[in-house]
């Protein structure tokens, strides 16, 4: 039977911090609805709520964001650097290192509850790097994972190997939080300002520069969703 997915799209130019603090929430519920069920099987009840899982896509303004494990010192600009590029900094408590969010860039939050598929977070992330991998694969490219790299690369193991989305995440009693950014129209000058993920000598892509046009948002989050209704094996409302 396929998991139920509530699908919302936040739409543009929405603060970093606003969106983080719905994740929270989507992830308390959920969370609570567990404590609850907990409570009723010690209780000897058989009467038990289903935890929502939701997915939200969003395109923040222009900012940086710093996983918990992450350097300081991957971030290149000072703030007034920041100022001159209309850029804010954010310390998240995602996993991974620093990375850049912002406009025509596709970011996805999945707030699931994977003991409703599997509690593994390895599988997890592999999961959400495949749905990224067919994704390209619609546009015809050879998206791969690199290993001890999350996310997804072009050109694995090549001089010119190039990261076009990168992950981070979050789970709190197998809620999972944050997500993946998948650099579609983006402007890739703002990754000048950082080491992106805390890799050295490594570049960034996007659709735009690996297919040599401007990708239609919309039809991109389609493909998204798709990708990601066969990956998880899915129902989207």
């Amino acid at each position: 039977m396929k998991k139920t997915v509530y699908f919302q799209d936040l739409g543009k130019d929405r603060d970093y911090q606003e969106v983080w603090d719905l994740q929270e929430a989507l992830l308390a519920e959920s969370v609570g609805v567990k404590q609850y069920n907990r409570a009723q099987e010690k209780e000897g009840k058989t009467e038990f709520k289903t935890p929502k899982n939701h997915l939200l896509f969003v395109e923040h303004p222009h900012v940086y964001t710093l996983g918990k494990s992450g350097h300081i010192e991957n971030m290149l600009a000072n703030q007034d650097q920041l100022q001159h590029i209309h850029a804010t900094f954010v310390r998240t408590n995602r996993g991974g290192d620093i990375t850049y969010h912002g406009p025509e860039q596709l970011v996805g939050y999945p707030i699931f509850d994977l003991d409703q598929f599997k509690p593994d977070i390895h599988l997890y992330m592999r999961n959400l790097e495949q749905v990224i991998i067919q994704t390209l694969a619609h546009y015809g490219l050879h998206g791969e994972r690199s290993k001890g790299e999350t996310g997804v690369w072009l050109d694995v193991g090549k001089p010119y190997a190039r990261k076009i989305c990168a992950m981070g995440v979050k789970a709190s009693r197998w809620v999972t939080m944050h997500g993946f950014a998948l650099n579609v129209n983006t402007d890739l000058r703002y990754f000048e300002y950082i080491i992106p993920c805390g890799i050295k000598d490594k570049a960034v892509a996007s659709l735009e520069q690996e297919l040599n046009r401007i990708l239609d948002m919309e039809e991109v989050k389609e493909v998204v969703r798709n990708q990601f209704i066969e990956v998880f094996d899915i129902e989207l409302k």
